[in-house]
């Protein structure tokens, strides 16, 4: 009886504890769910400080990237119409020249005998009966007649319309790749903005400072008095023309303002010179000058890949348009890998 007891507490005893181990595991589960995850530290200002920098950097790099597209679509676009309009003058010298040999063709019918310029006046396709050896063989004996200068404009003409036509492909190619490089930089962009905080009040202008001409130029003189004159108007991606401060495109398509190279060419317009809206183009618009040498109204570049540029104004100092959510301002050239000076005049 005593044994039997015994046997029955021991398995009381083992019952009570397999059932308590659930109870066991569902506490230690609850107090690690309730053990703190350690938060991501959030950066300090000097962190937030360069990384705004980077994002803002980066920004102009590929405002400007943007504008070295603008600029090889309009250079496509002028020589497609250039090569079209050469076409079509070569195409009416031919009409008139199969004119003539048709005419000459004629004559020599009359006579009685026969002349490949006939097949090849009246035909809808002159290639064909060029490709014929035999007509070939006539069209090489007719040195210095007008048979033969009818084949020379034939092929001028032929040359041109191709020319014409692989413009027109470029051109399109250009464009269907500066849209994607637009979309590519709407989203870096705003991006950029959520970072710098865009929309917070702008820097106030401040006084246009007193230049020393220091050996300039007239001209030169007068592209930093119209640079200056622009002080506190807003940087605005892809803004900037001849004739003053525009609406510029994508991101700065609702801002009247300028970018680096708007604010140059703008500039240089005011005084009778004008430059393409593109760092890249303007760095080889002048003479090349070291930093040493720079003069008030001379262009200054920044960065291996020329992202960046302003007008120097002397003692150190130039007129810019910095970056987005930013204003036209006076900065010193230093703080920047310095890539080349530039006189325009």
């Amino acid at each position: 009886m005593q044994r039997h007891a015994v046997g029955v507490k021991h398995r009381l005893s083992r019952f009570t504890t397999i059932a308590a181990l659930p109870l066991v595991a569902a506490v230690t589960v609850s107090l690690v769910a309730a053990t703190p995850v350690a938060a991501e530290p959030e950066p300090s200002r000097r962190e937030l400080a360069k990384q705004q920098r980077k994002l803002a950097d980066e920004a102009e790099q590929l405002t400007e990237q943007y504008n070295g597209l603008r600029v090889r679509i309009q250079q496509a676009q002028r020589a497609a119409k250039a090569a079209s309009q050469n076409a079509r003058r070569q195409q009416q010298a031919l009409e008139e020249l199969r004119t003539k040999v048709a005419g000459m063709a004629a004559e020599t019918y009359k006579n009685g005998s026969s002349d490949p310029s006939a097949a090849f006046a009246s035909s809808s396709d002159p290639q064909a009966v060029l490709d014929r050896s035999a007509t070939l063989n006539y069209f090489a004996r007719q040195n210095g007649t007008q048979v033969a200068l009818m084949l020379q404009t034939m092929q001028a003409a032929d040359r041109a319309r191709k020319s014409a036509v692989n413009r027109e492909q470029q051109v399109r190619q250009l464009a269907d790749q500066a849209q994607r490089k637009r979309k590519s930089l709407e989203a870096k962009l705003a991006k950029v903005e959520r970072k710098l905080g865009v929309g917070s009040p702008l820097p106030k202008r401040g006084a246009a400072p007193a230049v020393d001409p220091a050996g300039a130029s007239a001209k030169a003189m007068g592209a930093v008095k119209a640079a200056l004159s622009q002080l506190g108007v807003p940087y605005s991606w892809g803004g900037g023309s001849p004739s003053g401060p525009s609406y510029g495109v994508a991101q700065g398509s609702n801002i009247k303002g300028f970018d680096c190279s708007g604010l140059t060419m703008y500039a240089y317009a005011q005084v009778g010179i004008r430059l393409p809206h593109y760092t890249g183009s303007q760095f080889t618009a002048g003479t090349r000058v070291t930093q040493s040498q720079l003069k008030p109204g001379d262009l200054v570049f920044f960065y291996s890949d020329l992202h960046h540029m302003g007008m120097y104004i002397g003692k150190g100092r130039m007129v810019h348009a910095p970056q987005t959510g930013d204003v036209i301002k006076v900065s010193s050239i230093s703080g920047r890998p310095f890539a080349g000076g530039v006189r325009i005049a």
